[in-house]
């Protein structure tokens, strides 16, 4: 295995960007669906960008503070702080304290981190810095963001947002008008629509539809995924590990999305590697946008949180003992419960039983941020060479999440790749089941014992 790489960073202190101009100085409301309790912690997001030579002398530190700054006046609920108020209701204080902002520089060149960049990234505790009281989600800034210089001349710039502001959409939303101001606009292609009311409890708050992600569970067995001793590692899946997986089902679910069939057989696995009773319940927790849902769909320009946590349950005995198809009917059923009404179900769920948090005993919760443009945000110095989640198993409770993110492999071929996090020996069940399902199908020698034809990295 190849040594780990190791750098130092040099950081300036931290200090607040501000809007720009003069913004209003008001109370915000979130909505119902943001203020949950399975959204009140922080998201990490990283890009990389390499030299280029038409941005020479120019300090991509410089042009992206000076943006930030102009950009909020536009998104100036960012510049301001979360408050808590009765039932738990949080709201934004709009008082132009700012965003956190973090200048460094970094002895490595983007070659240093190899052709595979994807989580868990080295020294990551150290691109983005968690400075000291700041991850808390009540009063303190709801983004920080650090530009790392490196010594070839690209940079790298991550971002940490308080998720009950944003989903993935909205933090891209951002991100994007952030790159059109540094390239030199003077208002966001998009303007930025709060209207959060869209997605407030009805009056009065009726619950319509079925919510077991939210089922408040009791743990007798001690089954939540303990936090010490952790594996990080990523998958890479093209259109060979999909043939491979595709293979195993009937002719009839083989037109399957991707994400449905690589749901399914992740699922299956991860379930297989920690080793459940027969009896227990499993759960896939699918996240799934809801804008289109809509009629008329959200407005363009709305950045809050908009997706649901549809989830399908069953037992850990027939997961495993049937085949894969049988994950991949309760995936898309799963899937297809998101509606209209089943959002507005939520926001009521919300009010009437205190924000709870989605259930994560015996969860595995997926996110496709493929289509979310993290990688097309553009500062002047082109598209990222990586743009995405900076890591897998974030969350309030780490260790559930996995995301699924675009990727082109040393070879070239167009695919994704995955994230997972998983107890040490759990991880090691992992890899040998994922490695047999597609080696089963796929007539290729591993080159260096089992998972190396799909295993990308690890730490």
């Amino acid at each position: 295995m190849a040594q780990p790489l190791l750098f130092t960073v040099k950081r300036r202190a931290p200090e607040f960007v501000t809007p720009s101009k003069p913004t209003p100085h008001e109370i915000k409301l979130l909505s119902d669906i943001d203020d949950q309790d399975g959204l009140r912690f922080q998201i990490p997001v990283i890009q990389f960008y390499k030299y280029d030579p038409n941005m020479a002398g120019k300090d991509p530190v410089d042009v992206i503070r000076k943006a930030l700054a102009e950009t909020l006046v536009f998104y100036y609920p960012f510049a301001g702080r979360l408050r808590e108020g009765p039932g738990r209701k949080l709201m934004v204080d709009c008082n132009e304290d700012g965003v956190l902002f973090i200048e460094a520089d970094a002895d490595v060149s983007l070659k240093d981190f190899g052709d595979a960049l994807q989580p868990p990234f080295p020294c990551l505790e150290e691109l983005l810095f968690d400075v000291p009281g700041s991850s808390e989600v009540l009063n303190t800034p709801v983004m920080v963001i650090q530009v790392t210089r490196l010594n070839c001349g690209g940079f790298i710039c991550a971002l940490r947002l308080n998720h009950t502001m944003s989903d993935a959409a909205g933090l891209t939303q951002f991100m994007s008008a952030l790159g059109e101001i540094s390239r030199g606009m003077k208002q966001p292609s998009i303007p930025p629509l709060w209207q959060r009311e869209l997605l407030d409890a009805r009056n009065p708050p009726r619950v319509t539809c079925t919510h077991r992600e939210y089922e408040q569970l009791p743990d007798p067995k001690g089954t939540i995924i303990p936090l010490d001793d952790m594996a990080h590692r990523s998958f890479f899946f093209g259109p060979t590990e999909l043939a491979a997986i595709r293979a195993l089902l009937p002719p009839h679910q083989q037109k399957r999305s991707n994400f449905e069939t690589l749901t399914a057989c992740l699922w299956r696995c991860r379930t297989i590697s920690l080793q459940p009773d027969a009896d227990e319940e499993v759960r896939i927790i699918c996240i799934v946008d809801s804008r289109s849902k809509f009629n008329p769909p959200l407005p363009k320009g709305f950045y809050g949180n908009a997706f649901a946590f549809p989830v399908a349950v069953t037992t850990a005995g027939k997961l495993i003992k049937n085949p894969m198809g049988y994950a991949l009917e309760l995936v898309q059923k799963a899937k297809s419960d998101v509606t209209q009404e089943y959002m507005h179900s939520v926001a009521d769920l919300m009010v009437l039983k205190g924000r709870p948090h989605f259930t994560v005993l015996r969860s595995f919760l997926v996110s496709d941020v493929t289509r979310a443009g993290f990688g097309d945000v553009d500062f002047g110095w082109g598209k990222a060479f990586y743009g995405g989640p900076a890591k897998g198993g974030v969350g309030a409770v780490p260790g559930v999440a996995s995301f699924y993110i675009p990727f082109v492999n040393g070879k070239g071929e167009k695919g994704l790749v995955i994230p997972v996090c998983l107890p040490a020996q759990a991880m090691e069940r992992f890899v040998v089941e994922l490695d047999s399902v597609l080696n089963n199908n796929v007539n290729k020698p591993t080159q260096s014992g089992p998972g190396s034809a799909f295993i990308t990295s690890s730490l």
